[in-house]
């Protein structure tokens, strides 16, 4: 057996100092740790639902500041206003005014009529007319409230079939926000049921009043609904996408039927508004109802049927919606999206949101670390959180709703780690942590060392590790002999003495080792009987003090 040692080289790895990975002594480098850091607890809160007030707020407020579409004239809407009710001094509108109304709408040739008032009984005269109007004329849309586990819900007018037939119900976030478009849905199976009507069967699927409207609307246009393999809603070349739980900043949102992202056009005048009064006095050309979607509904605000939106907060008066603007609004996104390609709110997928929530984090991290003085500081953290709004609004008007506040928060979180951590380290508390640490590594570093001397010393102990050593110290001699053989025939007559020599023995094994082998074997040796010694001196951490 052969040995190749190096006695004179560089000690054992065993006896020198172990190092980190250079992958883990980068991880903890302030601005990685701080982003790992940061990261993790903005996704983790984000997951939680902590940030989904703030994050609605800000969709809001890039809501707000989106500069207003014009009109859309394919929708007209004819308010009842408290100018109507005290001018006719009628509350609620009876039946015979409402008859005469569709009367006067009906002659102009609209698409569609959407009556956005509950006509389930009597009110006043007039029921007759009224009746032969919604069961008679294809071009009329009544509505109806679905039951629900609290309320067994509003019937349609007697009479009345499906396709005639539209929910006024609305999708109300918490904190009284009106942010969704509930297109398609059914009442639920503990539904409270008083009586039955056509709004409280459990295996229906009703439409809402703005989608029965924008059908009526595209199926002129020679366009008819589909669904995909993905039973998400195609009209033409659009896809409505689903409204998912955890869609932008939702978090396990109710999203029961089918919702899809209620994308304003306006605040204000969204749609032509005309009143009750003009439209039977005849102030309405009827060019300006020939060919459009009709809505009517009540205005007043004593009829409670207003809603607060995303544009409330901006609001000084009137913060509220009445509910038919909602349902025109509702109407005018499907057909813009439809007819003018204008996009439908859209988000990113989750792996993309982590991804750009990571950049932030990582982002603030870099700054911190490279930016030190104050003023500088303030001015760059500016310039980035006013970059990232930037870019956060600019992807809105396109329709995209992406994180904006984790985002943010995980660059401010990622920045204000490092910071820590630079003053921690600079610091003579951190400089005691620090040397704490190193100690604590050396003594692990020392522990490890003694476990190898242990093992080292068990080697030296075996036979075989003996006879290795006698084997290396007869060669060694051997070699000696040789070599004073070697001086000697060099002289007078030596190389008579030596041919007269006898050869060396053929039971003679061969020399495995060199005289450095049996050096290397010797010094092993000699360390492992100092760290016996060693052990042996001191005292055993079992005696007893």
């Amino acid at each position: 057996m052969a040995f190749s040692p190096k006695p004179s080289g560089p000690s054992p790895r065993w006896s020198q100092p172990q190092r980190l990975p250079a992958w883990l002594n980068r991880l903890g480098q302030p601005p990685l740790l701080a982003t790992i850091v940061a990261s993790a607890a903005v996704l983790g809160i984000r997951a939680l639902g902590a940030l989904q007030g703030l994050e609605l707020g800000a969709y809001d407020q890039m809501m707000r500041q989106r500069s207003p579409l014009p009109p859309d004239d394919r929708i007209l809407v004819v308010g009842i206003d408290e100018v109507d009710v005290q001018s006719r001094q009628e509350w609620p509108i009876t039946d015979n005014t409402v008859a005469e109304l569709l009367a006067t709408l009906t002659a102009a040739e609209p698409r569609a009529i959407g009556l956005d008032i509950f006509r389930d009984v009597p009110i006043g005269e007039g029921r007759e007319a009224l009746l032969s109007q919604l069961q008679n004329n294809e071009r009329v849309l009544s509505v109806c409230k679905l039951s629900s586990p609290n309320s067994p819900g509003v019937p349609p007018p007697p009479e009345t079939t499906l396709f005639q037939v539209g929910f006024s119900d609305l999708v109300v976030d918490s904190g009284g926000i009106l942010r969704r478009n509930l297109l398609i849905t059914q009442p639920p199976a503990d539904a409270l049921e008083t009586g039955t009507h056509l709004c409280n069967t459990p295996d229906g699927n009703f439409l809402s009043l703005g989608l029965q409207l924008a059908l009526r609307y595209l199926a002129v246009e020679g366009i008819e609904p589909e669904f995909t393999a993905q039973q998400e809603l195609r009209l033409d070349d659009t896809v409505l996408s689903r409204l998912q739980a955890n869609t932008g900043g939702y978090h396990n949102a109710d999203v029961s039927g089918y919702q899809i992202l209620l994308n304003y056009r306006a605040a204000r005048a969204a749609v032509p508004q005309v009143s009750l009064t003009d439209v039977l006095s005849g102030n309405v050309d009827e060019a300006e109802i020939r060919d459009r979607l009709v809505l009517i509904g009540v205005t007043s605000p004593e009829a409670k049927d207003e809603f607060y939106t995303p544009f409330s907060g901006g609001l000084r008066d009137s913060q509220k919606m009445p509910g038919v603007m909602v349902h025109a609004q509702a109407s005018s996104q499907i057909l813009s999206a439809v007819l003018d390609d204008r996009t439908l709110l859209w988000i990113w997928p989750a792996w993309a949101e982590a991804g750009w929530i990571i950049l932030w984090s990582f982002g603030g991290g870099i700054f911190a670390w490279y930016v030190r003085r104050p003023v500088t500081y303030a001015v760059v953290a500016a310039i980035l959180l006013a970059a990232l709004y930037g870019v956060s609004y600019a992807l809105f008007l396109q329709g995209g709703w992406i994180p904006l506040i984790p985002a943010a928060l995980g660059a401010a979180l990622s920045a204000g780690g490092v910071v820590l951590l630079d003053r921690f380290n600079k610091s003579d508390y951190g400089q005691a942590v620090y040397k704490q640490m190193k100690s604590l590594l050396r003594l692990e570093i020392e522990i490890d060392q003694t476990k190898v001397g242990e093992q080292v010393a068990e080697i030296t102990d075996t036979d075989y590790f003996s006879k290795l050593q006698a084997q290396a110290k007869e060669l060694r001699e051997r070699r000696q002999n040789t070599a004073s053989s070697s001086i000697q025939s060099d002289r007078p007559g030596a190389n008579q003495s030596a041919a007269s020599g006898s050869p060396p023995s053929p039971d003679e094994p061969p020399p495995t080792a060199t005289a450095s082998d049996a050096d290397y074997f010797a010094d092993l040796q000699q360390q492992a009987q100092r760290f016996k010694t060693k052990q042996d001196a001191e005292p055993s951490s079992d005696a007893p003090e």
